[in-house]
């Protein structure tokens, strides 16, 4: 039995070799040579599971230690019978509180309340419903767009051209396939507000990067086309430019690993199907004012200086990401 590991995810060092012959690699380094008799993996977006990478092996498992599979070729998986295993929801409190650290920038460098504004959430999964509520909360009036809840539910979902004809700022949530690659692109930056800002901490690709940099809206994004590898001129007309790091709290960081264990435990039958990091403490949700977020969300999660050190030095892209202080959740 043999569980290859990227060696940045965090918490389950040591974990598992009490059960396993366990290898750990950088997740760009994870090749067929290192799969071919590995019986699960577990990964982060960095590394590319396709045929190319599984085929021969007698991998059984893949466990993403995130809450999207666009780096997984399911489809593969399935005609190879390959279980694949996410951590949905794992960072959605961490992501919230970045998103509300970019709409107190953006509030507070126009000198303006959260209701001189629309807000437009796209994708209204696990991050985008968080976001939704406590900005309305906060005093957003709030338009939610989500084609396949509407679809399933009905309800006070919007069609997408409204939230773009309609909003002041646009936060995107929702996971990267063939319907929302480039969902925001030339065409849809026309029928947007001049002044409107877009907020982006999904999927790099739900966005046209080079087409938002040349057309003049402001933008905040965590991330990116190409990534590490961002366009020069996307990265500094950006207002906020963060490393993929919307999502790396302790917290978030824990329940991604608890996710992976869980699920390689449950197919392996080792002990640890309950299993979380012992010296981490779980969020608990509350609400929070305006006006106390505005107080103290710097503390917990300040994305201007992040911006800084990216702009600053957009070639330790990877380095700031694999090396962050993971921060703590506080609502």
């Amino acid at each position: 039995m043999k569980v290859v590991i990227d060696k940045a995810i965090p918490y389950v060092n040591g974990l598992l070799e009490s059960y396993a012959g366990v290898e750990y690699y950088d997740g760009r380094e994870i090749n067929s040579d290192a799969v071919k008799d590995c019986d699960a993996l577990m990964i982060r977006t960095r590394t590319r599971c396709d045929r190319t990478l599984l085929e021969g092996s007698r991998v059984r498992l893949i466990t993403t230690a995130t809450i999207g599979c666009d780096h997984i070729d399911e489809a593969y998986c399935r005609e190879a019978g390959i279980i694949v295993c996410s951590a949905p929801g794992c960072n959605a409190r961490g992501v919230l509180q970045w998103v509300a650290a970019a709409l107190k920038h953006i509030a507070t460098t126009d000198g303006k309340r959260p209701n001189d504004y629309t807000l437009g959430v796209v994708g209204v999964g696990n991050v985008g419903r968080l976001v939704a509520d406590y900005a309305a909360s906060w005093g957003f009036r709030v338009l939610r767009c989500d084609p396949p809840r509407m679809e399933r539910e009905g309800g006070d979902f919007v069609e997408l051209e409204t939230i773009l004809r309609n909003c002041d700022i646009i936060t995107l949530h929702t996971p990267l396939n063939d319907t929302t690659h480039h969902l925001i692109n030339r065409d849809t930056l026309t029928k947007m507000r001049p002044e409107a800002t877009i907020i982006n901490a999904s999927r790099g690709g739900v966005v046209d990067n080079s087409a938002v940099a040349e057309s003049g809206h402001r933008y905040l994004f965590d991330v990116w086309e190409e990534e590490p590898n961002i366009y020069p001129e996307v990265l500094q007309r950006a207002t906020i430019a963060t490393p993929h790091i919307a999502g790396y709290s302790k917290q978030g960081k824990a329940n991604a690993s608890a996710m992976s264990v869980r699920a390689i435990a449950s197919l392996f039958n080792f002990p640890l199907t309950s299993w979380y990091p012992s010296d981490t403490k779980p969020t608990t949700p509350q609400s929070i004012s305006w006006e106390e977020l505005c107080r103290t969300i710097d503390r917990y999660c300040d994305i201007a200086a992040e911006s800084e050190r990216l702009k600053a030095s957009p070639s330790e892209f990877e380095d700031m990401r694999n090396n962050y202080n993971y921060r703590d959740e506080y609502f």
